[in-house]
């Protein structure tokens, strides 16, 4: 309580606070793309609880890890060398969970693209999509997130108050955020194929991380955001052209 107290009146404990709860939220944003697409295969009436015990296992996951910090810094050790590159576990670590949102978003979108020729292939991969697949799907995934989020927050600061703090206001964040984001996504099945892109491109910078060569994030960031904007101004434009198309219709 006392080292609490100390860190309350420190204004530079304050800004990194700040600082690390913003890089929390914008961290999780990969992770809610895949949630919300995940759990939007599910049965209308189990999506919002798969959500929620997604997330909600995403910050008890978090927050044991944090009780781990020492093991987790030696995570970027690395184990061995291959073609004069060091791996650590962190690094194979990045590459699995890259190479798995590539191989899902391309899988979604194969389907999404020629749905007709796969029908088949897809009615079977959604009933094996149950509750339980879903949720340990989201798991290995918030597994990924969580050591990069946790080691990007280690070297932001040394105070693990701080860290807890961030990690639990940045997962309320997620939890409040997943409805909202999902149920648009869902409404809006371009957007769906926008996400799918995001996921491949995310999963590529993830292999490339783990690989060493590094992608700044906010490259990454500003894309997602430019393409949104783009994707935006197109819905506008349909729904200005159905809204013509209708009063034609209703002056016939």
């Amino acid at each position: 309580m006392q080292d609490l107290l100390l860190l309350a009146q420190d204004p530079a404990a304050w800004i990194a606070l700040i600082t690390l709860i913003i890089m929390e939220v914008v961290l999780g944003i990969d992770n809610l793309v895949f949630i919300s697409i995940l759990t939007n295969k599910l049965p209308a009436e189990s999506r919002e609880r798969a959500r929620r015990i997604g997330i909600g296992l995403a910050l008890i996951m978090r927050l044991a890890l944090l009780g781990t910090v020492a093991w987790i810094v030696q995570l970027t050790n690395p184990v061995f060398e291959l073609f004069g590159h060091g791996f650590s576990w962190k690094d194979m670590i990045l590459i699995a969970g890259g190479l798995f949102l590539v191989w899902k978003a391309t899988k979604e979108i194969h389907h999404s693209v020629d749905p007709i020729d796969h029908q088949e292939d897809f009615i079977a991969s959604s009933a094996t999509n149950t509750f339980a697949a879903a949720i340990g799907q989201i798991l290995l995934l918030d597994l990924v997130f969580s050591v990069d989020s946790i080691i990007t927050a280690v070297g932001m600061t040394e105070h693990l108050p701080i860290m807890v703090i961030a990690v639990i206001v940045a997962v309320t964040v997620m939890l409040i955020a997943s409805n909202p984001l999902a149920n648009f996504i869902e409404k809006n099945p371009t957007v769906v194929m926008l996400a799918l892109g995001f996921l491949l491109m995310i999963g590529m910078t993830l292999i490339a991380d783990g690989m060493g060569f590094h992608v700044p994030k906010g490259y990454i960031y500003a894309a997602m955001a430019f393409s949104g904007l783009v994707e935006m101004l197109n819905m506008f434009a349909r729904k200005k052209k159905q809204a013509d198309r209708e009063k034609g219709t209703t002056r016939h």
